[in-house]
């Protein structure tokens, strides 16, 4: 496979920006095998963003000759208060993940954090190092990789995370590290203070955060606290995660949770911006499968196929598509994608999280 496959592979969805495109392709003329990463704390049910979209963008990276991790970051978990700080459910449920990545991702390389402590001598030498270059405040800054701001109580431990994040991109020696849009801020420090140390700079590839699927919440573009409606507000939503199961396609969830579930996600006529199910097809069904059916009943204009997402997308703004139909439609294409996986873990779900 030559250097210009290797990073169409790369850039394509769910893939939305490399930093930098330059050094990619300098990479691939320069090392054989390069070595990637993404690290993942441990925190329940994997969902159709954690282990599908993510399993899709390793699966290209494997596919392009790179040699993957998934980075199990159980010591981040315990700090970040994942899981009630519980030891053993933690152990418990990195070896579901690891069981669920090495299913979808025939190939992946797993890599426990605390293994990668145990057996590094000179990580926390690199991490007073690493953390000697950056203020209280930076640290603050990048503290919104934990789903925290500035304004929450913090205990000290967790002031050590970033620094932790950051050490353990140069404790496994990576050339690319990967992650999903929300984690791009520790990446920057990453390639901010590395050079100050010498230390190599890997690529950074960020991937598509697939929303919830309920409705999005109105927010003022001018100020979060004001009240009431203007010109200015807009539509936020959440990424989907275990945490709102309701709003969230779990990959132990039966064909008839999966149908309940998207026939209740928002999806207005006519609108494809933020549309939760258009999304889907988009990220997940488009990208493993050619052609989208949608069965329609004769009188209604029989069935409709669509070979590329634009046209669909197209058809919906111009309400040629009933939003029911498109809903009945995605939740079939889902159902193949996560019957294989459900099917395997089976006896793997952890129900108690």
């Amino acid at each position: 496979m030559d250097v210009e496959e290797k990073i169409r592979l790369i850039e394509r969805p769910p893939t939305e920006e490399i930093v930098a495109s330059n050094e990619l392709a300098t990479l691939f003329e320069t090392k054989t095998t390069p070595r990637h990463y993404i690290g993942l704390e441990i925190s329940g049910r994997l969902h159709l963003g954690s282990l599908i979209v993510t399993g899709f963008k390793i699966n290209d990276f494997m596919k392009a000759g790179v040699q993957a991790n998934v980075f199990l970051a159980d010591w981040h978990t315990y700090i970040n208060n994942k899981l009630n700080s519980d030891w053993e459910l933690i152990s418990k449920i990195s070896d579901y993940y690891e069981k669920a990545f090495k299913f979808f991702c025939p190939g992946v390389n797993i890599i426990q954090g605390t293994k990668l402590y145990e057996e590094t001598d000179d990580y926390w030498k690199n991490f007073v190092l690493f953390s000697k270059q950056i203020t209280l405040a930076r640290t603050l800054r990048s503290l919104t990789i934990m789903g925290r701001t500035e304004k929450d109580s913090l205990d000290f431990s967790q002031l050590l995370y970033p620094s932790m994040q950051s050490v353990d991109i140069k404790a496994l020696d990576l050339d690319i590290v990967h992650a999903g849009t929300d984690q791009r801020k520790i990446h920057m420090l990453v390639r901010e203070v590395f050079p100050k140390l010498g230390w190599k700079v890997p690529v950074s590839v960020h991937h598509h955060l697939l929303p919830g699927l309920s409705d999005p919440v109105s927010t003022s573009a001018t100020s979060e606290s004001d009240a009431g409606t203007s010109d200015d507000d807009y539509k936020i939503f959440s990424k989907m995660s275990k945490s709102n199961p309701s709003s969230s396609i779990l990959i132990h969830d039966t064909r008839d949770e999966i149908f309940r579930k998207i026939k209740k996600a928002y999806c207005p006529t006519k609108i494809s911006s933020n549309n939760p199910v258009l999304e889907i097809i988009n990220y997940v069904i488009f990208h493993q499968f050619d052609e989208f059916v949608l069965e329609r009943p004769q009188k209604y204009g029989g069935n409709l196929s669509y070979f590329s997402y634009d046209e669909l997308k197209n058809d919906y703004e111009q309400d040629k598509i009933h939003p029911m139909d498109l809903k009945a439609a995605t939740s079939r294409y889902l159902d193949k994608i996560i019957s294989p996986i459900r099917n395997y873990l089976q006896n793997d779900n952890p129900v108690t999280i």
